[in-house]
């Protein structure tokens, strides 16, 4: 009797290390899916703003895969589904999000990705991505804050005076050139004058097309300025 109770507990204790080398190979295999995604986003208000999310599976992409992100306003415990996927997008048709909420991923890349469109200051808040691809099924769920700002002051300075650069150097540049070929062509004139020199036929067309093309670019250099001016008052 003894020695059938202690051949019992060998194989007891025998068995244990497999059972544990399958558990933890188990589980190896189960949560072998890795999700990703900014920790902070900060977005504008009016301005799209894209909420990135990836993940990484041991297992082929099937149309089991679903893809769900959720939100959560400031100082609450209350979340609110916004997107689901499966084959097809399912953004939300109701509360704040209605009509807001686009898919910008692509699931055969392991992107999940959504944005949203027109962000007010009530979309501060926290969102979340969860991604299961059975038999991955179990993974972490990472937090994503977003904050919704207005543009200020130095931020509308900074995008004119990004525009002042793009428009009124290359202008100032064609002026100067304009400048530097009228004064060559006016000490020409002067110095043909003194010498009493009597211009044919073929330069009298080749300084006509020549003055042609100057006062296209007078008018190209007035045309930018008047477009910047539009810029700058749409701006403000």
């Amino acid at each position: 009797m003894r020695q059938s109770g202690a051949a019992a507990r060998g194989r007891g204790c025998a068995l244990f290390p497999l059972l544990s080398v399958l558990f933890f190979q188990g589980v190896h295999i189960v949560i072998s899916l890795e999700i990703t995604a900014d920790a902070h986003v900060r977005g504008y208000v009016g301005e799209k703003i894209k909420l990135r999310c990836t993940f990484k599976s041991a297992s082929h992409v099937t149309d089991k895969l679903t893809i769900d992100w959720t939100y959560r306003p400031p100082s609450s415990s209350r979340t609110e589904s916004i997107f689901h996927y499966q084959s097809f997008q399912y953004p939300t048709t109701a509360g704040t999000f209605r009509d807001r909420i686009s898919w910008a991923g692509n699931v055969y890349k392991g992107d999940a990705s959504i944005s949203i469109s027109n962000p007010t200051l009530k979309d501060n808040g926290t969102f979340s991505c969860a991604v299961k691809n059975p038999p991955d099924v179990h993974h972490n769920i990472p937090l994503t804050e977003l904050t919704v700002t207005e543009r200020g002051f130095g931020t509308m300075l900074s995008s004119v005076a990004l525009l002042s650069i793009l428009v009124f150097i290359p202008s100032a540049v064609v002026v100067v050139l304009l400048l530097l070929r009228m004064g060559r062509k006016a000490a020409g004139l002067k110095k043909r004058s003194k010498s009493g020199y009597k211009k044919s036929s073929i330069e009298v067309s080749d300084d006509t097309d020549q003055e042609e093309k100057d006062e296209c670019m007078a008018r190209l250099c007035v045309r930018c300025a008047e477009c910047l001016d539009s810029d700058y008052e749409e701006t403000y």
